[in-house]
């Protein structure tokens, strides 16, 4: 198969977003308003890109809780804004990251990361949680300015890694970002965690691999390799 190089996707799909839950529970008395944020941030990330602005992800995850804030008619101050950014550079991995990524591995599969986030000093959020070491290569979107589906986000792995970008199966847990792969020429693994599912609308670009867990994908894709 022409697809050899698994490229993850880090926030949800890696990292458990839902530790962020606290914050939000406290901040507006449920803790699922965290999806509401998170769509939000994602919504005026791809505008920011459609724009031509750019901004760190961080930056604008901060904005976009006290925009929250105004709309909920909740007092958002520097200290919440801060404890948003320490969370989100804390995330442990979610539970079946690690087992996938050992088997993964251990199967000589070669496996990069591609983030939203910016680059941070050591440690890193991927050194925290402990998965750094899987990963061959980590790539930030902050390299191009701009943020992911945009085509110009996989193509800077692709150039990066001097392969075809065809080479390129971006493993996500939203659809909008296996979407953006697939329309780059790569294909898409969607992990249908909780909080996640497929569109069913026409003219969706449908990904190449759909499993509820990176263990189940895991499966898939070494199966498919013959490397079982």
């Amino acid at each position: 198969m022409a697809d050899h190089i698994l490229v993850f996707d880090v926030n949800e799909t890696l990292l458990d977003l839902t530790t962020l839950e606290p914050l939000f529970a406290r901040l507006f008395g449920d803790p699922a308003m965290m999806r509401q944020w998170f769509a939000h941030l994602i919504l005026y990330s791809e505008a920011m890109t459609l724009s031509g602005e750019y901004a760190p992800f961080g930056t604008l995850a901060q904005g976009t809780l006290r925009m929250m804030g105004e709309t909920q008619g909740v007092s958002v101050g520097d200290a919440d804004a801060a404890e948003l950014v320490h969370l989100l550079t804390n995330m442990p991995a979610c539970d079946d990251v690690i087992p996938a990524l050992t088997r993964l591995q251990e199967a000589g599969v070669r496996m990069v990361t591609l983030t939203n986030s910016p680059p941070t000093d050591s440690p890193t959020p991927m050194e925290k949680a402990g998965i750094a070491h899987f990963f061959e290569a980590h790539y930030s979107v902050q390299s191009v300015g701009k943020f992911k589906p945009h085509p110009d986000c996989y193509r800077l792995v692709s150039e990066s890694l001097d392969v075809h970008i065809a080479s390129l199966c971006l493993v996500a847990a939203h659809l909008w970002d296996t979407m953006g792969a697939q329309g780059a020429g790569a294909s898409g693994a969607f992990i249908t965690r909780t909080g996640n599912a497929m569109l069913p609308s026409d003219g969706i670009a449908q990904p190449t691999y759909v499993a509820p867990d990176l263990g189940a994908f895991a499966d898939q894709w070494l199966a498919l390799q013959d490397i079982v």
